[in-house]
């Protein structure tokens, strides 16, 4: 299906997002049959953000390829980590909720946010 008849970019993120995330699940776990959980982990997670770039750049915002853009994206994905990061530490210890659903608030925040901060870097 071409990119363009999903009309929101939105939509295009959240898909490019879930199959990122498929790939870079199956990488990890195939991995994990010949080397250490960490290394698995870190090889996944920067074949997770070269995919991205790559998703977000022509699938979709459509953008041209751009080195400086490709060397940014990591940025992206540290901030969105560390705000992540942060809404769990206060979901759990400052208003002393249940750590069960502190990924899912997370996600609810910092989803929105990595679409522009990407929006921004991909215009």
């Amino acid at each position: 299906m071409p990119a363009r008849q999903i009309g929101s970019p939105f939509v295009r993120f959240l898909v490019s997002g879930g199959l990122n995330t498929l790939c870079t699940y199956l990488l990890y776990l195939a991995l994990l049959q010949v080397l250490p959980y960490w290394l698995s982990y870190a090889f996944a997670f920067v074949a997770g953000i070269a995919l991205a770039y790559v998703l977000n750049r022509i699938f979709v915002f459509g953008a041209p390829r751009s080195e400086k853009k490709a060397a940014m994206l990591p940025l992206v994905y540290l901030v969105q980590y560390l705000v992540g990061a942060l809404i769990i530490y206060v979901w759990v210890d400052a208003l002393n909720l249940h750590p069960t659903f502190a990924p899912i608030a997370s996600i609810a925040i910092t989803i929105p946010l990595t679409f522009a901060a990407s929006r921004w870097l991909f215009r």
